[in-house]
């Protein structure tokens, strides 16, 4: 079997081919920059073999277009032609209620998609726009649909709901949907083998720290709880989100900076977290390390904040789960900033929470945790693989519909 992942973003296509059982990754890349200058795609194949070009691309059909005569390059292709792809894995962001796992993309599909666009403006309609891509350049080829809300739609009401009059939630289905599923729920099968102990059994929270960040409580392998909410603002400090926030502030801003809708979600989503806090220049936690180390007091408490967050949220669902087996981190941040590990770690030992230096500077080198072994709760660095999970949930449907 051979699997083509699509993840259309706003302004990028990245994809990635896979084969057989085993989901061997034989090539990918990413069209950038897709609608503007210098609009260019990387490709990177199993040998090796690397190349990145200027294509001229404005739109995400002719990206998903351009991605074919790298795959079947005579030098640099892995397959013959393009029909040698049995399926092809699409992430979505949003299914709302309505899809709770993986599909067949179908009109009936395409129509959810679309219907929960207000919840996920930014993603769903470029999401979509990669699905239709697809069914015109890959006639006849199944697709297949993977949600990042899909391993959140087994919230528990008091998780989910919120304290609003319950008809906005019969009504407007507002409540938390929660995001990055496709990587929390890959993580945490990804512990339990680590761990060599069935998932059933294991209490966990994932920590999926990026640009975007989020956690999940999850037990049993099944997420119960998680940080973000109706969208992706919600929960922790991230790169440019606020996080929580009392929605007082919202009201007041509004009313006392004469700020309109726009002005206040650009606010919320854009300029706030990470940048807001250490005041602008940029999202990027390294530099923002870079410019606490050169005496940035801004810096340093934004820095404090985020990992402050983190760490309450770990406590709240180490608490409402009735215990926790391992802390598992990955994302950007979670596996290559050791630094913010021991920081959102430090001074947990009473809860069994206790990180080896050591160790946790070696980052990747210990497979079986960051923990110091004389302590219960197994801290794991685990490299998340979002495309993979999509091809193992798309191979897993087709084979079950075949």
């Amino acid at each position: 079997m051979v699997i083509l992942v699509i993840n259309a973003g706003s302004s990028s296509v990245k994809f990635t081919l896979f084969f057989g059982k085993n989901l061997e990754k034989v090539a990918g890349g990413q069209v950038e920059r897709i609608g503007l200058k210098d609009t260019t795609i990387h490709y990177q194949n199993y040998r090796g073999d690397r190349i990145g070009r200027e294509t001229p691309v404005t739109n995400t059909h002719q990206a998903v277009k351009a991605i074919i005569p790298l795959l079947i390059d005579k030098d640099h292709g892995v397959i013959r032609e393009k029909n040698e792809i049995t399926a092809i894995g699409h992430r979505v962001v949003h299914g709302g209620e309505k899809i709770s796992r993986p599909v067949m993309i179908t009109d009936v599909t395409k129509h959810v998609i679309n219907d929960c666009i207000p919840l996920a403006p930014l993603h769903n309609p470029v999401n979509l726009a990669g699905i239709e891509a697809c069914e015109t350049i890959f006639i006849g080829t199944p697709q297949v649909a993977v949600f990042d809300t899909a391993f959140h739609a087994t919230l528990p009401e008091p998780a989910y709901l919120y304290g609003l009059p319950y008809r906005f939630y019969q009504e407007d289905k507002i409540r938390r949907y929660g995001f990055h599923g496709t990587s929390h729920q890959y993580v945490s099968r990804k512990a339990a083998r680590i761990l060599n102990r069935p998932i059933k059994f294991l209490k966990m929270v994932t920590c999926h720290l990026g640009n975007g960040c989020s956690l999940a409580a999850v037990s049993g392998g099944k997420s119960v709880d998680t940080t973000m909410g109706f969208t992706p603002l919600e929960g922790l400090v991230m790169g440019t989100r606020c996080g929580d926030l009392d929605p007082a502030v919202v009201f007041y801003l509004m009313a006392e900076k004469k700020l309109d809708l726009q002005q206040m979600n650009d606010l919320l989503n854009k300029q706030s977290g990470l940048i807001g806090l250490a005041g602008g220049g940029s999202s990027d936690l390294r530099d923002i390390y870079s410019a606490k180390e050169d005496g940035n007091r801004r810096a340093d408490t934004a820095i404090k904040v985020f990992a402050y967050r983190i760490k309450k949220y770990i406590g709240a669902y180490a608490f409402a789960m009735g215990g926790i087996d391992a802390l598992v981190f990955t994302g950007g941040i979670g596996e290559n900033m050791p630094s913010i590990r021991e920081q959102v770690c430090r001074d947990l030992d009473l809860f069994g929470i206790v990180i080896d230096p050591e160790k946790n500077s070696a980052n990747h080198r210990f497979t079986n945790g960051v923990q110091n072994d004389n302590h219960r709760v197994k801290i794991l660095v685990v490299p998340t693989d979002e495309e993979k999970e999509i091809a193992r949930q798309a191979f897993k449907l087709f084979a079950a519909e075949k």
